[in-house]
């Protein structure tokens, strides 16, 4: 075999090696597990709650964060089920609480608590290896 090509087949080889054990490495990380942000509400002016739905979805954009449930028909199996249920989806429970904090929804926390009874928690989700 030519030098050149045992050369171009040793590089290939060890960059191969690599690859692999950068990905098995990486494999090994530790998952951040994803979080959600549960809301429980009971509208008491829907006019203004409705300027506030039309609102949180652009503080949300920043988060890589987007609606599971927003609303929607609640089916009670056991107990009595809440007015409104709302479940935001986000990467990590610290980007969760990074939105709950920002500015941006800070400027419109007063039109949901003025409209509406809430119930707001931060659920750490699984990780999934």
């Amino acid at each position: 075999m030519n030098p050149n090509h045992k050369l171009a087949v040793a590089v290939l080889a060890g960059a191969s090696i690599g690859v692999a054990g950068a990905e098995a490495i990486h494999a090994q990380q530790p998952k951040t597990p994803p979080a959600y942000v549960i809301a429980e509400v009971d509208v008491t002016d829907p006019t203004n709650m409705q300027k506030y739905a039309e609102k949180v979805p652009e503080t949300l954009a920043p988060f890589n964060a987007h609606d599971l449930v927003r609303g929607g028909k609640t089916q009670a199996l056991e107990g009595e089920p809440p007015k409104r249920i709302v479940v935001i989806a986000f990467d990590s429970a610290e980007k969760a609480r990074q939105w709950y904090d920002s500015p941006a929804y800070a400027a419109i926390k007063p039109i949901r608590q003025s409209s509406a009874k809430t119930r707001l928690f931060i659920v750490e989700g699984i990780a999934h290896q």
